[in-house]
């Protein structure tokens, strides 16, 4: 299952997001955390005991060698200069298993606080002027695009702040987005902004109020979002000294009892939507469709369309033998 966190800057999606993860990895969960944020703080908080925690090789600047393994032997790609971020896989595409021994994840996976971890990058100076962050989440999309995930596994992604996510394909690439929303105006505006776009494509999307203080806080939630508000959590002084770097990394079970409430609310609501890989792959062709009339088309010299394969969903019974 493949879950997104989203909210407004400083609203604790990093922090849920690696919460939740070592939650999983806890249970002995196969999971994945990947770092898509523009401020690549997710390894800090998946190993909050650590001064400088590790970080594996960044996705971002080897998009093209990502693009030329994932290619394979697909006919309907002319060339790996041809394959743009939303190139769906088709026959001949390198499939991906969870963690795998493949070139993808041997390359750019390493482990941050016990939990497996990818990163796109950061957005440095070479970039300024010359490139926008969404060009590094495409190694993302394309991640996401040729991993056949089974049941019980999981990939838990941290997204970029606000409504800036809608600005690629990524965000119908999940099962279940969690918006992580402070209770006040400023906390709740994101929701409202996700909850129009997600509509369209019936994206589901669950709030998780965070911050909470009081029933104050909680009724405020409640009157904002309704019936999207899934569970919430209380201020956290086990968050606030894991962020200071009094905690144990490994010390989650002596988090807040309602804290770690949430985090089971979380994994159940996520175990109970199974996959619909016929509706992943159209969301994802539908975009692709998109990004080729608008700009890939002219920029490849190509019709781009002529990648899909009409016959191809994307799957277990896609994958080859073990």
């Amino acid at each position: 299952m493949r879950i997104a966190f989203v909210g407004k800057g400083g609203s604790g999606k990093t922090t849920l997001s690696a919460l939740f993860a070592r939650h999983l990895a806890h249970s002995g969960a196969p999971v994945l955390a990947i770092d898509g944020d523009i401020n690549q703080h997710l390894a800090q908080a998946l190993a909050p005991g650590e001064d400088d925690p590790a970080t594996p090789r960044p996705l971002g600047p080897n998009i093209p060698g990502i693009k030329a393994y994932l290619r394979g032997t697909n006919p309907r790609i002319t060339s790996s200069e041809a394959m743009i971020k939303t190139t769906p896989p088709g026959r001949g595409s390198r499939l991906l298993r969870l963690l795998g021994d493949d070139e993808v994840h041997t390359r750019h996976v390493s482990p941050a606080g016990g939990v497996p971890l990818m990163v796109t990058g950061e957005f440095d100076e070479s970039d300024l002027g010359v490139a926008c962050y969404h060009s590094k989440l495409g190694a993302v999309e394309l991640y996401l695009g040729h991993l056949v995930d089974g049941p019980g596994e999981y990939v838990v992604v941290d997204m970029t702040a606000g409504a800036d996510a809608f600005a690629s394909g990524l965000f119908t690439r999940f099962d279940m987005t969690f918006l992580v929303a402070e209770p006040t105006r400023k906390g709740v505006s994101v929701y409202r902004q996700y909850r129009e776009h997600a509509e369209q494509f019936g994206i589901r999307i669950a709030v998780i109020g965070n911050k909470v203080t009081g029933e104050d806080d909680l009724l405020f939630l409640k009157e904002e979002v309704g019936d999207d508000l899934l569970t919430h959590l209380v201020h956290s002084d086990w968050v606030r000294a894991a962020e200071q770097g009094r905690a144990e990394s490994g010390a989650l079970d002596t988090l807040e009892p309602q804290n770690r409430h949430a985090l089971t609310v979380l994994r159940e609501t996520v175990d109970a939507h199974p996959r619909d890989w016929a509706r992943l792959h159209r969301h994802a062709v539908e975009f692709h469709l998109r990004n080729a009339r608008a700009w890939a088309d002219d920029r490849t010299g190509e019709d781009l369309a002529a990648q899909v394969d009409p016959d191809f969903v994307p799957g277990p019974t896609a994958l080859p033998p073990s």
